[in-house]
């Protein structure tokens, strides 16, 4: 299907918009689907070229941690092989699966996310003991929310930051730009499964990847500039933005 410019325009600036949210606390989904099923794109197109614009998101805040040195990719290469793995599965089960279940139990999850960050003010506010190895850790969680991305999404970030937070001790900055790393692979592996579904609108995803790409180092920054008293209230914000979604939908 064709778009025209005045469109892709306006794809772009959500996809800008989108890239510096999710950068800092996720939940750029939540500005990207509506303005891409606005645009006329039916659902499954829509999800599609979403996860190709938010591979250019996700791969630009990664490669601004990365290159700030506040990601040691050798710390989590277990986690990228076991994401993959698990969003691949995911991309596949929904094809199959009516994703309904998941649908009724995330709203609960997010819930319980929101308020324990909320009630927990020293939550991520510095690097603690791990609880957990990261052998067990990148394959549970690396399995579980790499196939939730695959399968629905919504929340992914906040899953993933928590994870880092609650079991890996890192803090707020540290566990946003390793879940940056996960976000990337998951994203990247599900797009696959679209491309070869042929449900990917290539012009519209690559704008919007532009835009994602930019908005993205934009955020990743801020992260960095000015810590976890900044991106707690973002993360806390996007985190009950996606459970009203959520919940709305049902």
């Amino acid at each position: 299907m064709l778009i025209d410019l005045p469109t892709l325009a306006l794809l772009f600036s959500a996809a800008f918009i989108a890239g510096l949210v999710d950068a800092i606390a996720g939940g750029g989904g939540l500005i990207t689907v509506p303005a891409l099923l606005a645009a006329g794109l039916p659902p499954q197109l829509a999800l599609g070229t979403n996860k190709l614009q938010a591979s250019f998101g996700s791969g630009s805040a990664m490669l601004h941690f990365i290159r700030a040195g506040r990601v040691n990719l050798r710390e989590c290469y277990s986690g990228i092989i076991w994401t993959a793995l698990g969003a691949g599965l995911g991309a596949w089960a929904v094809q199959l699966l009516d994703p309904g279940l998941l649908r009724r139990l995330i709203p609960w999850l997010l819930a319980a996310i929101a308020l324990y960050t909320l009630f927990t003010p020293q939550l991520g506010r510095d690097d603690s003991h791990a609880r957990w190895s990261a052998g067990p850790f990148f394959m549970v969680f690396g399995l579980s929310i790499g196939f939730y991305d695959g399968f629905l999404g919504p929340g992914t970030g906040s899953f993933w930051a928590m994870a880092f937070m609650l079991l890996f001790g890192y803090s707020m900055v540290r566990a946003t730009a390793y879940t940056k790393v996960m976000n990337f692979t998951s994203n990247a592996t599900a797009l696959l499964f679209f491309l070869l579904a042929g449900q990917v609108q290539l012009v519209a995803g690559l704008v919007m990847g532009a835009g994602q790409f930019l908005g993205a180092r934009i955020g990743a920054r801020l992260v960095i500039t000015k810590g976890a008293a900044f991106v707690r209230p973002v993360f806390i914000t996007m985190v009950l933005a996606v459970l009203i979604k959520l919940i709305l939908q049902r």
